[in-house]
């Protein structure tokens, strides 16, 4: 039964579009069953060999070719099956292969993310890091040692002893105020005198026995021998005896490691030079230095007012404790023990991880005593840390530390020498045998 409506007026209607100039406008159809048998024939298309059929689930199967296209005869509802992006069977997430709900048990699933390699990234960190330790490491040593101020020509010292084994070292406070304001200068208490003198002088021996520590008075009377001048190049006759700081203020380190040499017979291998303005640059870097202080001390010159027991100073209180000595009834050999003790406390609180290991305090302290530390053209930043690991151990405790043995009085105040006890002491050091030579005051 045929009720208007044909399959080639339905053809022309639905998917070709229609030739009227408007559109039409949507109709109200009726359902039509068509009966069995009543559809026209169409053309017959070949049908691939072993193409599967698709059951939608509604009892009603379609033979499908290869793109979804109908088998002959079967019912064409003018759409397609669709085919959702990226499902591996064209039918969605749900469909076999897919990830969705319907995936089934035979589901392909997506490649599993592979597992970090933590050996491949524990060396690569563990490269990074070396290379950034040793960059560090190389940056700080050309800066400090773009800081030192190799000035002292220890070439230009004559007749020299010869040379034992160790290494001697001549450490020296001078009171230099090089660097310093009229108001540094009074707030210190270092006066306004010209040129500069020594305050303290120690010979540090490092060797496989043992380290040794020798403070010099600097009122020590010795012989001032013939030199060659620092500047001049001249050659001067022996000046006779005076006291040991008179050497310095005469022509400067050089003539002071003649002397040394010449009154002792010990060889120096380094000179190292420190002034008011860095030692004090240090302390205040270092945040004070705790130190137990043995008595109460009062010293208008030096500027030093402390009562007895542990207290921490700060760089200007320190500067005044290292150089008062008319505070104390044994004079300068007394000072020379407190500088001694000083150095101990200074280089025990300087050497530790807190501040070895902190960039802020390291790089601060490190700058403030190479910024004003003088040493002879030949010294290393090698020889520098040496030293000080040296000084630290012998002031801690770990080595012997001691005055020139002293016999009695000179002139002028002066301190005399114990020849013999020096003779021998030198002997061990030149030697570097363990020292067992005890200073008699």
């Amino acid at each position: 039964m045929n009720d208007g409506w044909s399959d080639d007026d339905r053809g022309e209607r639905y998917g070709r579009g229609s030739s009227a100039a408007q559109p039409e406008g949507p109709r109200v159809m009726r359902h039509v069953q068509r009966p069995a048998g009543s559809a026209p024939a169409r053309p017959q298309r070949p049908v691939p060999p072993q193409q599967p059929s698709y059951d939608d689930g509604d009892g009603y199967g379609q033979q499908q070719y290869g793109n979804g296209v109908p088998a002959p005869g079967s019912y064409d509802s003018g759409y397609s099956d669709g085919q959702v992006y990226g499902s591996p069977s064209g039918r969605g997430p749900g469909g076999p292969g897919g990830r969705g709900p319907g995936g089934g048990p035979g589901a392909a699933s997506s490649p599993a993310r592979p597992r970090p390699n933590w050996r491949r990234r524990i060396m690569v960190g563990s490269l990074v890091l070396v290379v950034t330790v040793v960059g560090v490491g190389v940056g700080t040593y050309f800066w400090a040692d773009g800081k030192v101020r190799r000035e002292v020509d220890l070439s230009k010292v004559i007749e020299r002893p010869g040379g034992g084994k160790g290494t001697n070292y001549l450490i020296v406070g001078s009171d230099s105020r090089d660097g310093l304001s009229k108001d540094e200068k009074k707030k210190l208490h270092t006066g306004s005198a010209e040129g500069k003198r020594t305050d303290s002088m120690m010979i540090l021996h490092t060797g496989d026995n043992g380290n040794t520590m020798i403070s010099l008075p600097r009122d020590s009377w010795v012989r001032i021998p013939s030199f060659k001048g620092s500047q001049s190049g001249k050659l001067f006759p022996a000046k006779g005896h005076n006291k040991l700081n008179a050497a310095y203020a005469m022509d400067g380190p050089e003539l002071l490691v003649r002397t040394i040499e010449a009154n002792t017979g010990l060889h120096i291998d380094h000179y190292a030079e420190i002034g008011f303005a860095g030692f004090a640059d240090i302390v205040d870097a270092v945040g004070g230095v705790e130190i137990d202080i043995p008595q109460d001390i009062k010293d208008r010159d030096s500027g030093a007012d402390f009562k007895k027991g542990k207290q921490t100073l700060d760089g200007q209180q320190a500067l005044a404790f290292v150089r008062n000595r008319h505070g104390y009834a044994a004079g300068d050999l007394e000072r020379t023990k407190n500088q001694q003790r000083f150095l101990s406390a200074l280089a025990s609180q300087t050497a530790t991880p807190s501040t070895v290991l902190n960039p802020f305090k390291l790089y601060p302290v490190m700058g403030a005593g190479l910024d004003t530390l003088i040493v002879d053209k030949d010294m290393s930043l090698f020889d520098l840390a040496d030293m000080f690991w040296a000084m630290k151990g012998v002031t801690g405790g770990g080595g012997t530390s001691m005055n020139m043995p002293i016999s009695g009085n000179g002139p002028q105040s002066s301190l005399l020498w114990d020849s013999g006890k020096v003779k021998q002491l030198v002997n061990e050091l030149s030697n570097d045998q363990k020292v067992t030579v005890t200073a008699s005051r």
